[in-house]
């Protein structure tokens, strides 16, 4: 069996992988560095050369190849390296008829806990976010922010008492909705100084969330050391980290109890797997990054049913709902308990529609941010 094809796909907001072998075997991966698509896009044209001809069950021998060939990596690299590892091991599973957790050691679950997303641009909107995901059978909510979604037109100002002191009184009354029905992920999108984010960490500790996640910027995994040393509430970080090293070295500076590797940015479930082992050796439990489409949360529970270690998966809204449910068929299951089930489908379990370029046509992103009221830019 041979690679005869690599096509990469862009549908919404989001792009796919697929490649077809000579045996009619296709499989099927997404790359998630969603800010820089088309650069991921020019990696797999350039790593298709490499692939065309080669035996698809070589999968951490291609690993190896596309990751150490070069001296340039980064996001949209590892992006591409990720949705081509993705949509390898989908043809594995099919070849040898098992899905891919059977191949990676097999089921520790069969089923795996999620979080539901919660937005909103107003502090109503967010409490009947968590009410509505209460309803509906979650036992955790994310992307919860103590702030508000607001729009990026909106230029930004508060008082730094007015920052700490509102963002803990919406912490609080987010507790005090659900009691202890429901469990908290409290999102920061690296909003923060270390020194607000100390302070906004301790203001939270006796709501009790489950994770305090990206409180500080990715760069310097020194600061988001200091801050785990100096709050109670676990820190959970690393959807922006791109690859198994970068996870090691937050690991030993003890700077998280949660790991959030993205499968579709740090090598696919190739990567994904070895950085469960090394949070695993550290009792650091693993909560994978889903923001994409159905492939990812796909890929992502290949992953969650195998691993000893995870805590939650990120699980994106409206899955069942325009332009995602005519992307793919077999989109995962939510059994109304705040669970996932594991598919027990061939390969990663989800295949793309024929006419999925037609229902969702590519939406590509712009550069755009927010400002301050001065002019500068803010992290949102």
């Amino acid at each position: 069996m041979r690679i005869r094809r690599v096509e990469s796909i862009r549908l919404d907001q989001y792009l796919l992988v697929e490649i077809e072998t000579d045996s009619g075997l296709t499989g099927l991966g997404e790359a998630g560095a969603w800010g820089f698509l088309e650069a991921s896009e020019a990696a797999i044209e350039k790593f298709a050369r490499y692939l065309v001809g080669k035996d698809p069950l070589r999968i951490e021998h291609h690993w190896q190849y596309l990751y150490r060939w070069s001296a340039f990596r980064g996001s949209a690299v590892m992006a591409a390296i990720s949705a081509i590892d993705i949509a390898l091991w989908d043809i594995a599973g099919k070849h040898f008829d098992a899905p891919v957790h059977q191949l990676l050691g097999g089921q520790v679950r069969d089923r795996a806990r999620v979080y539901a997303h919660v937005f909103g641009d107003t502090r109503e909107k967010l409490l009947r976010g968590i009410t509505e995901a209460r309803d509906a059978g979650f036992t955790a909510v994310g992307h919860l922010t103590p702030f508000l979604d607001e729009p990026y037109e909106r230029p930004f100002f508060q008082t730094h008492a007015r920052k700490i002191g509102d963002a803990i009184d919406a912490v609080r009354q987010y507790r005090e909705l659900v009691g202890d029905e429901v469990d908290l992920c409290i999102e920061i999108h690296r909003r923060m100084t270390p020194a607000e984010a100390v302070q906004l960490g301790r203001g939270i500790e006796p709501f009790h969330p489950f994770f305090f996640e990206d409180p500080v910027m990715p760069d310097n995994l020194d600061e988001m050391a200091y801050v785990a040393a100096n709050t109670a509430v676990p820190i959970a970080t690393g959807e922006r980290l791109t690859s198994l090293w970068e996870f090691d070295m937050l690991l030993r500076r003890n700077a998280a109890r949660y790991v959030r590797p993205d499968v579709c940015v740090v090598g696919g479930i190739t990567a994904m797997k070895k950085i469960a082992a090394l949070a695993e050796a550290q009792h650091v439990g693993v909560v994978p990054h889903n923001p994409l489409s159905p492939v990812c949360t796909a890929a992502s529970l290949q992953v969650a049913a195998c691993i000893p270690n995870l805590a939650l998966v990120e699980y994106p809204s409206g899955e069942d709902e325009f332009p995602k449910r005519d992307m793919v068929t077999g989109i995962a299951e939510h059994d109304g308990q705040g669970y996932l089930l594991i598919p027990d489908r061939p390969g990663i379990g989800v295949e793309l529609k024929p006419d999925a370029r037609e229902k969702a046509p590519y939406v590509p992103r712009e550069v755009h941010t927010r400002l301050h009221v001065d002019g500068s830019v803010v992290d949102q």
